[in-house]
This record gives C-alpha cells, sequence and structure tokens, in this order.
C-alpha cells in the first residue's frame, strides 16, 4: 500500500485516517449522506393521500376520482342547470306558461317563441321552462323520503336482525309484488289534490323496499368488520355503534342507488302525468304536454319534441350521475 497501511487492519479513529474514495469507506459514506437528504428532504415519508401523511378516505378518494370524470362534470352541469331554472324560471323565460292565443295554435318556431306553440297557443319554449319545477321537485322529494325511510327501516332490520328483519322482509315482499303503473292507476285516481305531494308520497310508498334492502345488506355487511366487534368489546352502546361506526361505512350504496333511482322517479311521475293520474292542469309539467301533443304528433311535431327530449335529457343526467358516483365508490373499480 502507498500509505504502508494494512488493509486488513483495522483504522483507528482517533489518527483521522479517511477512506479513498473508491474504496467500501466512500461508498459507505455516500450513501449515508444520500439518506440524510431524503430525510431532510420535505414531505418525504409521507402518504400521497395528504400533507399531513394521512391517507384518503373513502369519500376523499371517491371526489378525487369525481372531479377528473368527464361523464360526472357533464352530468353534473346539466342537473345544476335543471335546478337553476327550477328555483328561478323567469331568468330565462318571460312569458307566462298559462297564457293562450287561440290564433297561434299549432304555430310554429317564430321569433321570441323557438319552440313554437302548442294546441292552445301556449309558447312551448315557456312551458319546458316552467315544467322542469314540477319534475325536479317530484324527482328530489321522492329519492328523500325513500332513501330516509328505507335506510332507517333497513338499517335496523340488518343491525338488530331476528324477529324484526323477518318481519320487515316479508312486508317488503308485498310491495315488491304491487305492479308500480296499476299501483298508480289505483292510489291516484282517487285523490283530488292536483299538486306534487300525492304523488310523492306513492312514490314513496312504493319506493322504500328497494332501498332498504340495500341498506339491510350493507348494514349486515358493516356490521361483521373488526372496527365494529372493537367497539362492542369496548362497551359501545347500540346507537353509537350503529350511528357512529356503521352507518358512515354503509350509506355508498344506498347514495348510488338513491342517485340513479332518482332519475327514474322523474320518469315515473312523466308517465303518471301522460296517463292522466300523476300531476293535472293547470299544474305545468313535461308528462302533461307530451300527453297532449301526442294526438298532434304528424300535425305539430315541434309540441312533442322539446318536452319530451327534455325528459330525456334530465333522466339520463341523473343516470349518468349515479354511474359515476357508483364507480367512485366502488372499491372494486380501483
Amino acid at each position: 500500500m502507498p500509505d504502508g497501511h494494512d488493509p486488513l487492519e483495522p483504522i483507528d479513529p482517533s489518527k483521522g485516517s479517511v477512506a479513498p474514495a473508491g474504496g467500501y469507506g466512500g461508498g459507505f459514506d455516500l450513501a449515508n449522506a444520500d439518506a440524510e437528504t431524503l430525510e431532510k428532504a420535505p414531505g418525504h415519508g409521507q402518504e400521497p393521500g395528504g400533507p399531513a401523511g394521512k391517507p384518503r378516505s373513502l369519500w376523499s378518494d371517491a371526489w378525487h376520482d369525481l372531479r377528473r370524470n368527464p361523464i360526472f362534470i357533464i352530468s353534473a352541469l346539466i342537473i345544476l342547470f335543471l335546478v337553476f331554472i327550477s328555483l328561478w324560471p323567469g331568468t330565462i323565460a318571460t312569458q307566462d306558461p298559462l297564457k293562450a292565443n287561440l290564433a297561434k295554435s299549432q304555430a310554429g318556431p317564430e321569433p321570441g317563441h323557438p319552440f313554437g306553440f302548442d294546441s292552445q297557443g301556449r309558447d312551448v319554449y315557456t312551458r319546458v321552462v316552467y315544467g322542469a319545477r314540477a319534475s325536479v321537485t317530484v324527482g328530489v322529494c321522492a329519492t328523500l323520503g325513500v332513501v330516509i325511510l328505507g335506510s332507517v327501516l333497513g338499517g335496523l332490520a340488518g343491525f338488530f336482525v331476528g324477529w324484526w328483519d323477518a318481519v320487515l322482509s316479508r312486508i317488503s315482499d308485498i310491495f315488491f309484488g304491487i305492479p308500480v303503473i296499476l299501483g298508480g292507476l289505483v292510489f291516484l285516481s282517487v285523490v283530488t289534490n292536483s299538486t306534487v305531494w300525492p304523488v310523492v308520497g306513492f312514490m314513496v310508498l312504493l319506493g322504500w323496499p328497494q332501498i332498504a334492502r340495500i341498506a339491510r345488506g350493507s348494514v349486515i355487511t358493516a356490521r361483521q368488520n373488526d372496527y365494529v366487534q372493537a367497539a362492542r368489546a369496548l362497551g359501545a352502546g347500540n346507537s353509537r355503534m350503529l350511528l357512529r361506526h356503521i352507518a358512515p361505512n354503509a350509506v355508498a350504496p344506498v347514495i348510488v342507488v338513491g342517485t340513479i333511482a332518482l332519475g327514474t322517479y322523474i320518469s315515473l311521475e312523466a308517465t303518471l302525468s301522460y296517463l292522466g293520474v300523476g300531476l293535472r292542469p293547470p299544474t305545468v309539467s313535461w308528462g302533461i304536454d307530451i300527453s297532449d301533443a301526442s294526438n298532434q304528433i304528424r300535425n305539430a311535431p315541434h309540441m312533442l319534441l322539446w318536452p319530451a327530449g327534455a325528459l330525456s335529457l334530465t333522466v339520463l343526467a341523473f343516470i349518468m350521475l349515479g354511474d359515476a358516483v357508483r364507480d367512485a365508490l366502488d372499491p372494486k373499480l380501483r
């Protein structure tokens, strides 16, 4: 060796000997330096889920995916527009939806009336805009009622099981056996109130069993998890386990089905109104306008085209939104 040092002899730290850059000691020192640099680097060792090193929850992960999903963005924009015109229809439609001018009966589009007129001389564009209010109101209220009632009953049945579950299952089977359209014809034909509430009540009455079954199955799955058993072992009561530990982890399937069902309820309202047992004049509804235009489809197709197109677009938007939410909340698709 040039320095006369035996390579097999241990190095005395007191002599300040430094290993050559090409030897093992230099590589070890370089590795230590890199490790110290990485440890001191900002953000090193943190989880990608958040700045504090905490992993993202299911909901934050879902929102992260939804913001990058074009289907969700398009459907959400359509739904926001529908909600806007439902609350403030006068901002884009200045005419009176009930004002009739028989001289314009079944007339086509003209300046100031881009969608033409119906058989009574009413502006079709104005009625399409004002018709969104009744459809969205029925869909939202029916969905909220179905989700709340079905989630409560199904959640209790899945948590307590036993006789409560058996009774609820048999009652659900009875309601599942009632045809929706036939039940609407029978139930709503005896109602004289022309507001939206009888239609909403009928939908809630026949719609809660579906949500109840989904909530029941989700709660049964969640209550078998280890964190629920640990909470029970620590002395947590039934209400605390159900509200604090089970419900937040069992609500995702209910939200997905409820979002898709909202579009179904809007379509059902239009169907019942078309048959004459849903909403009734003077309420402005797409189903009523479609029913009035069905006999004039050859003479004035514009009377049917615009309300039917608005109805189809609305139902499609809610179904697309439900599909996007399902994909974001389903862990099997990750």
